[in-house]
């Protein structure tokens, strides 16, 4: 199986997964279990999984975000809805979200559920917090809820790879957030806003990369987009092993693909977006 499967397995989870951070159901639960504004929700309901962590751990595993967005959410966010309930309500609507825009989502989970439980039971949490708090939760009964649940733990042990690929290149989040923006379609000043970084501090940032050789003003350098390229080798490379326990990761792509079209064609999530999710 070529590294590349696990790409387009992104392209076909990542719409499942995000329906938790798009989707009026998931943000209008956030609300509902106790959690204040979207920001709170995010951080909350993302979080989860980890227990009422304090900030510096979020930071940590977010990766992106500034320190001052994470801590205007966290800790509070654990005063006003603990991490269980936080969980429940968070499988529930997204459930909720999923059936709404792809109709056929709960004929197709039962057979799907399996596989992507193979998937995974094969995948090494070591280093990758954020995964192994995500599999290690009690499997949901309910099938549209427990694709989810999978569907997110994949989700995350990818981007706990993708992490340490950026750490490993030196770039910490607010660097890789610029080199991103430089290197892709997301407006840049959308995506600073988004994880709340000032404009001084992204301009040092950028002028960090500069004096790499990685930009040249807001322009990345040939080393620059040379760069973003092995990073996405790389984190498709620490994706990949958890698929080859399948006999057919494609045939388990082709079966969810039309689910995830299905949800982006439902129009909550915007293109494009701050994760760098192409259409698929």
């Amino acid at each position: 199986m070529d590294d590349a499967v696990a790409r387009e397995m992104w392209k076909a989870l990542e719409p499942l997964h995000t329906v938790t951070y798009f989707s009026p159901e998931c943000i209008g639960a956030n609300k509902e279990v106790g959690l204040r504004g979207y920001w709170m929700g995010y951080f909350g309901s993302r979080g989860a999984p980890l227990g009422p962590v304090p900030p510096g751990v979020v930071e940590a595993t977010f990766y992106g975000f500034s320190p001052a967005r994470v801590r205007r959410a966290v800790p509070d966010a654990w005063r006003f809805a603990a991490p269980e309930s936080i969980l429940a309500a968070r499988a529930r609507a997204a459930a909720d979200a999923l059936r709404r825009a792809a109709p056929g989502i709960g004929d197709a989970a039962p057979a799907l559920v399996p596989r992507l439980r193979e998937v995974v039971g094969a995948a090494d949490g070591s280093g990758r917090t954020l995964f192994a708090a995500n599999r290690d939760l009690e499997p949901p009964d309910e099938p549209v809820e427990a694709l989810w649940q999978l569907t997110t733990s994949l989700r995350e042990h990818r981007g706990d790879g993708h992490i340490a690929v950026l750490a490993a290149e030196g770039l910490n989040g607010l660097q890789a957030n610029v080199l991103a923006a430089a290197t892709s379609p997301v407006d840049g000043e959308w995506l600073r806003e988004s994880r709340g970084w000032s404009r001084e501090e992204w301009d040092a940032a950028a002028e960090a990369l500069a004096g790499r050789g990685l930009l040249d003003g807001d322009e990345p350098t040939e080393a620059g987009r040379a760069l973003k390229a092995e990073i996405e080798r790389r984190t498709d490379a620490l994706a990949a092993p958890p698929y080859r326990v399948l006999d057919d990761p494609e045939g388990l792509f082709a079966d969810l693909a039309p689910l995830a079209r299905a949800v982006t064609e439902a129009g909550d999530m915007p293109f494009p977006n701050p994760i760098g999710l192409p259409r698929l």
